[in-house]
């Protein structure tokens, strides 16, 4: 699972009440609502079984369109897309409402589906996914948005935590279904048979939007152009992730070239795109958006490896490994519930610092299944405890980036805090890839490519060399999250 197709929309809420909120004391099912939860919570259902099932037919994909050696691209097509798609869908809800990018994202995200599902050849299956990207990103902000201007703040985690438990089903049926259509049917259908679902949270959820969050924060206020120097900043972030993580799959002299030109344009469109003071865990907004990353990055990309590891060094078949991390699904919503209680407002500081805790002793401890006396679903509990961590902690940062956001700054605040997840996921992805390479693990895609149609065990210290240092940012992120509230 990766943070852009994550259990990262699952809790995302966006930005501030707005005057045009309606007032009733109901909840997110009470009549004023009902329509629009159910079709944005079926929108995010349906990103989370693409999570789910996708990954799962994935490795079957790219050895039967014999492109094994460009699997990786298959993920960060997907990443460097997704950053550019974000900047853009904040400036569009701002300047003209959530509603256009929301329905051009949703449209993509099915057409990127169907490409991919009908690709001859691997670089066709690489563009659906970059178009699927666009798609994600375009709909992952448009939704903060969205949230932010429909719900009252006093119901606003219970629609984050309805987004939780949105996970919990595909997490568990996600990976079992799309190996039994792959198996008895083909991988492209698990590919072209999620758009025909997109009908239903269109139906639901488009016109609620347009009712209670259609238009511009300011409607009074002539609209603003967009502004051309982030679009220029968003094309410089996406293209200097994606040679990153090029980089990062070719161990050779040549890819300190790549290496050098994505970092160019990475670090002034970085600086550009997020808060001043993020880099330096600033306290408030930068702290906040700074957390983000740094949880989701070090969670996300230990995750990526669980099943690897489960398959090539304790025997699991790729299904029963997917299975392995069903139960996080369902603590990952607990977190998320426990978030949404009143009572704990006043502890929410101290819940992130314990959220983080949890989150750095779960990728510490995973490994620990290397050693053959260790049971295996010891791994299932240990990572249970942390994805209930990661629970509260991106429930927080969703809550706080409300609490802290601006109307007028909806769009761009929570571009800033997605860019933040999706690039620390795009650049610690690319780090670990090169440490599980260079300690015998062989590329990640090769590597991802063994499971899908075999190879040879993967070296044990090959993924000791992923998790230690995952788990060293997520300690890094106990000290940021203590800096998430303003003095």
């Amino acid at each position: 699972m990766t943070a852009l197709e994550p259990r990262d929309a699952e809790v995302t809420a966006a930005l501030v009440e707005t005057t045009t909120a309606p007032v009733p004391t109901e909840g997110v099912l009470g009549r004023t609502y009902r329509a629009l939860s159910i079709g944005i919570v079926s929108v995010v259902l349906l990103i989370a079984f693409e999570a789910t099932a996708v990954g799962t037919a994935m490795p079957v994909a790219a050895r039967e369109l014999h492109g094994i050696p460009l699997y990786a691209f298959a993920f960060s097509a997907y990443f460097t897309t997704s950053l550019f798609a974000m900047v853009l869908s904040g400036q569009w809800a701002d300047r003209r409402g959530p509603l256009a990018p929301l329905a051009t994202g949703i449209g993509a995200f099915g057409a990127g589906l169907l490409l991919s599902g009908t690709a001859g050849g691997m670089w066709t299956f690489i563009a659906g996914r970059a178009v699927q990207g666009i798609g994600g990103g375009l709909v992952i902000v448009a939704l903060y948005v969205v949230i932010g201007r429909a719900y009252p703040e006093r119901i606003r985690p219970s629609i984050m935590a309805a987004f939780s438990a949105a996970w919990i089903v595909p997490s568990v049926v996600g990976p079992l279904a799309s190996g039994t259509v792959t198996e008895h049917l083909g991988w492209r259908w698990v590919f072209v048979g999620i758009p025909v679902l997109i009908l239903l949270p269109l139906g639901l959820a488009l016109p609620a939007i347009r009712r209670m969050a259609g238009g511009p924060a300011d409607t009074e206020a002539a609209a603003e152009p967009f502004d051309a120097r982030r679009i220029r900043l968003a094309l410089g972030i996406s293209a200097g992730a994606g040679l990153l993580q090029y980089a990062g799959q070719e161990l050779r002299w040549l890819s300190l070239v790549p290496a050098l030109a994505g970092a160019a344009l990475l670090v002034p469109a970085v600086r550009g795109l997020l808060p001043r003071g993020t880099m330096r865990a600033a306290r408030g907004l930068p702290a906040v958006i700074l957390l983000r990353g740094i949880a989701a990055g070090s969670f996300i990309v230990a995750e990526s490896f669980v099943p690897l590891m489960l398959v090539t060094q304790r025997g699991l078949s790729p299904t029963l490994a997917g299975l392995s991390l069903a139960a996080g699904g369902l603590t990952w919503a607990l977190g998320s519930w426990v978030l949404a209680r009143p009572r704990t407002e006043p502890h929410r500081g101290a819940l992130m610092v314990a959220g983080m805790v949890l989150v750095a002793a779960a990728i510490v401890a995973a490994p620990t299944v290397l050693i053959e006396a260790v049971p295996v679903w010891t791994l299932a509990a240990v990572w249970g405890v942390g994805c209930f961590g990661m629970g509260i902690v991106i429930a927080s940062t969703s809550v706080l980036l409300l609490q802290l956001s601006a109307p007028q700054d909806a769009g761009a605040n929570s571009a800033a805090l997605q860019i933040s997840d999706g690039l620390a996921n795009v650049l610690l992805l690319a780090a670990g890839g090169a440490a599980f390479a260079a300690l015998g693990g062989g590329a990640v895609g090769a590597a991802h490519g063994a499971v899908g149609g075999g190879g040879a065990a993967a070296h044990p210290g090959a993924f000791t060399v992923v998790f230690l240092p995952m788990a060293a940012v997520a300690l890094a992120g106990v000290w940021v999250a203590s800096r998430v509230k303003e003095a």
